[in-house]
């Protein structure tokens, strides 16, 4: 029998990192949100690596079969490309981010300096009244996006004035909300899977449990650029399990309701042997599970894989829908992911 988990905790602890911005490259404050939390349980040994991510190892009653799980606190985000003649900011993406998701949503200039500056994504010709047809029609790209300032500004001088310049990391409101069971945010990926390991060790630690074996808890932050996992994890772990969110959406088996393992991704098929021991694991512990390929996706596990890692590699976590959009997923989901990893630890 699993340990009972602290859904009050899981979601004020995934509320609480998603209003944490974490922009790939600029994830210290995430990171730190994550170390603090995980201070509160003496038996992991806690340390960043020279990348940023945060590792915890945490000893197990046995130590012949090394293993790890991954989560990446990293999200979709922007910079500043380019500081316009009207003192406006043209960007550039981080990851996979489409402007259509969050046009007209509020965001935060980090300068170099320290200031947090506030600002909204604009179609630069926004006004309907103004451009007619164009304010609908104009395509959404790099060129045709801006960000319109929340401070006095006319002019590029200006704008530097307020301590602004090119390369300045820039996130987006993620709008967090929780209802009926629900939780839309922005950044659930993978700000969700973050939140269903923390909540596993709460819930271990509680019951006065460790895992069968020792494991390495990675949590990365350059997951969504492509290498996130390359470095971090000790040569010694053997298999690793990615926890990363389902895609949900038409020809999808995933949905926001059950926890979902990847067989097959973009990068080619998952680990056989160490996905199989995972459904013998949620069936013999009645976790609600669905089995999925994802046509276009790519996790940590590959990025490990890509590294050269000699290990098995799996993919686990709860169905996510609207992906890289503003998303939403259910507690039934968070908590299969749960009590998933928590099969897997004590197995």
């Amino acid at each position: 029998m699993l340990p009972p988990i602290d859904e009050p905790f899981l979601l004020e602890f995934l509320s609480g990192l998603l209003n944490v911005p974490s922009p790939t490259g600029f994830t210290h404050l995430g990171i730190e949100f994550v170390r603090e939390a995980l201070c509160a349980y003496p038996e992991l040994e806690l340390h960043l690596n020279r990348k940023g991510a945060l590792v915890a190892i945490w000893p197990g009653e046995q130590s012949s079969i090394s293993r790890a799980l991954t989560a990446h606190v990293d999200t979709l985000g922007a910079m500043v490309k380019e500081i316009k003649p009207s003192g406006r900011l043209r960007l550039t993406r981080i990851g996979g981010l489409q402007w259509g998701s969050v046009e007209t949503e509020g965001c935060t200039i980090f300068t170099r300096g320290g200031k947090k500056v506030r600002g909204s994504l604009m179609a630069d010709k926004a006004s309907a009244h103004v451009y007619s047809s164009e304010a609908s029609e104009q395509k959404r790209d790099d060129a045709n996006m801006e960000v319109r300032l929340d401070a006095v500004t006319h002019s590029e001088q200006e704008t530097r004035a307020l301590g602004i310049e090119v390369g300045d990391f820039v996130a987006f409101d993620p709008r967090v909300e929780t209802h009926n069971g629900f939780v839309r945010s922005r950044f659930l990926d993978d700000k969700a899977c973050v939140a269903c390991v923390v909540a596993a060790v709460q819930a271990m630690h509680a019951a006065g449990l460790k895992p069968r074996q020792s494991t390495c808890l990675h949590f990365s932050n350059y997951e969504e650029v492509g290498h996130g996992a390359a470095a971090g994890i000790p040569d010694s772990v053997s298999e690793l399990v990615a926890v990363d969110m389902a895609a949900v959406g038409e020809g999808q088996t995933s949905d926001e309701f059950h926890a979902t393992i990847c067989v097959k991704d973009s990068g080619g098929p998952y680990h056989f042997e160490l996905s199989q021991r995972l459904r013998t694991l949620a069936d013999e512990y009645h976790i609600p599970y669905k089995t999925d390929i994802y046509p276009f996706y790519g996790s940590d596990g590959e990025a490990y894989w890509r590294a050269g890692a000699d290990v098995a590699v799996a993919l686990i976590g709860p169905g996510i829908d609207a992906s890289h959009n503003y998303e939403r997923t259910h507690i039934e989901a968070l908590t299969a992911t749960t009590r998933w990893i928590m099969a897997y630890l004590l197995s």
